[in-house]
């Protein structure tokens, strides 16, 4: 660990980033410090959201690793690596623009909405941040009445914005599924 230690603060070398975190991940499985956890605390190292990769491309995942071991072939788990970020970039790149597509038809919906246009654009906001809501969720975010925020959740719904969830009566959840599902 001392040695990881120093190899991220060592300024006298000029690793790129990237290639400083592949390394860096490398190592920590190798040293495996820990009983358990190794795994997930390895990954909270790299800065990018690659476990979703990691996890499809277990296998590759586990050989690029251990090839390194055998044959102290560095390369061969950078590139693995590396292909993990453009592979989790472009995914992500392809949900940014999924999002602004979705963002888009939706806003031209609110135009249907009249004089609750303002209160729409504000609850569309607030379900990029909480995408399964209430009615007293709706009503405390915009700070609506229930009456008011409850017929702004109806409308949402005969948009196709929202979904109910619950099948109950009362303290129904709704949810922006066309949002989440982007997320696979």
């Amino acid at each position: 660990m001392s040695d990881l230690e120093k190899f991220w603060h060592n300024e006298s070398i000029f690793v790129p980033d990237l290639i400083k975190i592949a390394i860096s991940h490398y190592q920590f499985e190798t040293i495996h410090p820990f009983l358990d956890g190794n795994g997930r605390i390895g990954r909270l190292l790299i800065t990018l959201y690659l476990s979703d990769f990691l996890e499809q491309h277990r296998g590759n995942y586990y050989d690029a690793l251990t090839s390194v071991r055998s044959t102290s072939d560095l390369a061969h788990w950078v590139k693995f690596f590396l292909t993990a970020v453009i592979e989790t970039a472009e995914n992500g790149k392809q949900t940014f623009q999924a999002i602004l597509v979705l963002r888009n038809e939706l806003e031209s919906k609110m135009v249907t909405l009249g004089k609750r246009a303002e209160n729409a654009r504000a609850l569309l906001v607030a379900l990029y941040g909480k995408p399964v809501v209430s009615v007293n969720d709706v009503s405390t975010l915009l700070g609506l009445t229930h009456k008011a925020a409850n017929g702004l959740v109806g409308q949402f719904v005969e948009l196709g914005m929202l979904e109910e969830i619950t099948g109950f009566q009362r303290n129904r959840m709704y949810v922006f599924r066309r949002y989440l599902t982007l997320f696979g």
